[in-house]
């Protein structure tokens, strides 16, 4: 049985203390491929970095984080298209898998809605450009994110919903985009109402993640995340759709492949 985190940030600082120790624990929980997002450039000798030492497991991404667009943004902007230029010379024999996380965030700050607006449109420019799937982060800005894809939409836009927390009416809009939509720990929890639906989505729209260290499932609600965790979402998954873990996982598993191209 094959699982793919599609979201987890494997070289944050959370981490700093046994990060070989929790990659271990998720593959040997059958973890095997990791797809890991980008923040900003501060990030990105870590995530080369343990892109190094797992090649065979680790497949990066490239991009700006919404809740990194700062006064410096336009900056970040040209170093995240230099490092897709670097990487697809083919020099260095590896890839960018997606660009991502990319989109709005309005949860901790509204200062910076325009400049996250522009960042969002121009790095799925980017993406186009590159042929790669998007990475989106929503939070509290479902409308605003929506009014950037509708003005984006075309046959080469697609990728991954992350993180999908919306209602059923978001996620039949999202699918419309041709995403799909990235379930992590939120399932598990008891308020988080998409497990309420999300057996009248098609398993042909999910993709599984953790979005570690971040929103660890229940039982390890509040506490570090880890990709080893995955197998609890999993597991809530094969009792919201009433099918075995092995037939979920081979499924989400297809649909990661067919987005990032693996």
């Amino acid at each position: 049985m094959i699982l793919t985190d599609t979201h987890t940030h494997i070289y944050s600082e959370a981490f700093d203390e046994d990060q070989d120790e929790m990659m271990q624990r998720a593959i040997k929980n059958g973890v095997t491929r990791f797809f890991v997002p980008a923040i900003d450039s501060t990030y990105t000798k870590a995530m080369y970095a343990i892109e190094t030492k797992y090649p065979e497991h680790v497949f990066l991404m490239m991009g700006l984080h919404p809740t990194h667009v700062k006064e410096n943004y336009k900056e970040e902007l040209v170093f995240v298209e230099d490092e897709l230029k670097k990487r697809s010379n083919k020099e260095t024999g590896k890839d960018f898998y997606a660009i991502g996380e990319i989109g709005i965030d309005l949860y901790w700050d509204k200062t910076f809605l325009a400049a996250q607006q522009e960042a969002f449109r121009y790095q799925i420019q980017l993406a186009k450009k590159h042929k790669l799937p998007i990475v989106i982060h929503c939070r509290e800005a479902f409308e605003e994110v929506f009014e950037v894809l509708e003005s984006e939409k075309s046959d080469d836009l697609f990728g991954i919903f992350h993180c999908f927390t919306g209602t059923i009416d978001d996620a039949n809009r999202a699918i419309g985009y041709n995403m799909k939509l990235g379930i992590g720990g939120v399932v598990t929890f008891k308020n988080g109402k998409i497990d309420t639906f999300l057996n009248q989505i098609s398993l042909d729209h999910i993709v599984l993640e953790t979005d570690a260290p971040y929103l660890a499932p229940t039982p390890y609600r509040g506490k570090r995340n880890e990709s080893s965790y995955l197998l609890n979402i999993l597991e809530k998954l094969s009792e919201i759709y009433q099918k075995p873990i092995e037939e979920i996982a081979a499924i989400t598993t297809k649909n990661s492949s067919d987005i990032f191209g693996i």
